[in-house]
């Protein structure tokens, strides 16, 4: 017996990274989590928060973060919608605008949340395998013409960032919306902005998890033209963003110079680690975000994360096609990255 519809029966949860009992000693390099703290403003809001205000509902539309939001990125407030994350946005569109009927198209391997969410719509999933180089396949995409095309740009996990040119073709192409996930364009040379600017039919989502260091606040945003925005609202949790994370997070964005300061630093770990593995032996593939996708030696992708695990240092697996040789490290401090490193050279050390 059960008390779920059939399509919730067949599917299975998304399963997020591990997390670690005990954090103390592990070197996490397995979440794309930024490795610094919030900035300093975000931090002082946070200690000066007033609680007295949890007593109330909050303002449903989050008006003082959307006017932050709307400032940092060059749209007016009503082009702005926050939420528990950038996932909680997923959700939302995945409700407006896919079902029965309905598909959504993203290629693979990208951010599982697409898949997961469609199954829990019922929508038709059409899975468009990348290049052989993990590039877009904007034509493929474009021929399958869904209600709802899904492009991480970067793309977890690869790291593969499509030109802004080629989605803006793409948003030109299909007659569905064309959603693309910035969760780590901090990390890129290029936006797509301007297209949620331009483009009717396009959505650019945001999150505050990855640059911004506030992984565990929740909070992202939508930026699409407020026609768009009215049918999401429709589909929106009432008070999906409660006054805590809006006040901590408009700091945050608020706080350019320190945001800034971190993705340097994070850039200039991101190329040391790309040199240091290729030095020994690894291949690694071009990344415009805040992690690494290399095969080891070898290609024993499974044993080499386990080894590293076994070292209290953790990076990510994928169990998938085209990634089983493969694994996604995340950028972390200079001691993070150190730590890996001597990890490695033991490894082969041993092997030897």
């Amino acid at each position: 017996m059960t008390f779920f519809r059939d399509n919730i029966e067949r599917m299975s949860a998304y399963v997020p990274g591990e997390q670690p009992a005990d954090p103390a000693g592990v070197v996490k390099l397995n979440q794309n989590e930024n490795p610094y703290p919030p900035s300093p403003k975000a931090l002082a809001v946070l200690r000066e928060f007033d609680g007295t205000q949890l007593r109330l509902y909050p303002d449903p539309m989050v008006s003082a973060f959307r006017r932050s939001a709307a400032e940092v990125v060059g749209v007016g407030a009503d082009w702005i919608l926050p939420g528990d994350g950038s996932d909680d946005l997923i959700i939302m569109i995945a409700r407006a605008a896919a079902g029965p009927g309905r598909p959504i198209a993203y290629p693979v391997p990208t951010f599982p949340f697409y898949f997961a969410q469609g199954q829990i719509e019922n929508a038709p999933l059409v899975e468009v395998p990348a290049n052989e180089d993990f590039s877009l396949p904007i034509d493929k995409l474009a021929a399958v013409d869904a209600a709802l095309a899904f492009v991480a740009n970067p793309n977890s996990p690869t790291g593969a960032t499509a030109e802004v040119e080629q989605l803006d073709w793409l948003a030109g192409k299909i007659s569905g919306l064309l959603v693309i996930d910035e969760a780590y364009v901090d990390f890129a040379d290029t936006d797509a902005m301007d297209l949620a600017r331009r483009r009717p039919n396009v959505i650019v989502l945001r999150t505050l998890s990855k640059s911004y260091s506030l992984a565990g606040l929740r909070l992202g945003f939508g930026v699409a033209n407020p026609t768009l925005m009215g049918g999401l609202l429709k589909t929106k949790a009432i008070y999906n963003v409660g006054p805590l994370p809006a006040a901590v997070g408009a700091a945050a964005m608020s706080d350019v110079a320190y945001h800034d300061q971190c993705v340097r630093a994070i850039l200039a770990q991101r190329t040391h680690l790309a040199e240091a593995l290729a030095d020994r032996r690894w291949t690694v593939w071009p990344s415009g975000a805040n992690f690494l996708m290399v095969r080891p030696p070898g290609g024993d992708a499974k044993a080499t994360f386990e080894a590293l695990k076994a070292r209290s240092v953790l990076v990510r697996y994928f169990n998938q096609d085209r990634m089983r040789d493969k694994l996604r490290i995340s950028i972390g401090t200079p001691q993070d990255i150190d730590a890996l490193l001597r990890a490695l050279d033991a490894m082969a050390a041993e092997r030897a």
